[in-house]
């Protein structure tokens, strides 16, 4: 991981919100260590919104619409999903003080989550947080085939449609360039991020 990191072991709400408007994220280096730090990363991934796309054979799955797609009805359900271990992920960076984190920013109107459901289960799901025109995708994941991807489609959609500017993902995998995902240096994110803040807060 690259970028500058520091320990901070009591973030607040507030100082969350301010670390997001200058570039700043935190991480624990497990969900077992108490600790956070703040990253910021050299390089910085991002989902350009004009150019996100999907293949076909994602469109054709929903087309079919296997799941129910909800917003912010689960957030913390979300938040315990994505902190499970995974076959491609045995363990996350997700704990405790995230959670209560992420969860008052989420009482605040800032923290939000899209969520898959079927047969009134929660299958699948994505949560992050929105200040001005961005929105800072933190963690997803999918109890089946898809979930999170449509999920993240749904997100799209929606920031679109609410003339949002930014969609930050911290950082890129394979997984999210098949959708457009890019790197961007640092000094060329901070000049999106800027634009992004200027912004009144929108609503998500």
């Amino acid at each position: 991981m690259k970028g500058t990191r520091s320990k901070q072991p009591d973030i607040t709400p507030d100082m969350l919100l301010r670390a997001y408007s200058i570039g700043l994220f935190p991480m624990a280096d497990s969900a077992d260590d108490p600790e956070l730090f703040w990253v910021e990363p050299e390089i910085r991934g991002i989902i350009p919104l004009d150019a996100f796309h999907i293949s076909r054979s994602l469109a054709k799955t929903i087309r079919r619409r296997p799941f129910e797609i909800r917003y912010n009805t689960a957030f913390e359900a979300v938040i315990d999903g994505c902190a499970k271990p995974a076959p491609d992920r045995p363990t996350t960076w997700i704990n405790d003080k995230i959670r209560s984190l992420y969860a008052a920013l989420h009482r605040m109107g800032y923290a939000h989550s899209v969520e898959a459901w079927q047969d009134n289960a929660l299958v699948g799901g994505l949560y992050g947080v929105s200040l001005g025109a961005a929105f800072f995708g933190e963690s997803m994941f999918s109890l089946r085939s898809d979930a999170s991807k449509i999920c993240l489609v749904h997100l799209v959609e929606r920031l679109r449609a609410k003339g949002f500017q930014l969609l930050d993902t911290q950082f890129t995998t394979e997984h999210l360039k098949s959708f457009g995902a890019i790197d961007v240096p640092k000094a060329e994110y901070e000049i999106l991020l800027a634009k992004a803040m200027a912004s009144r807060d929108l609503a998500f």
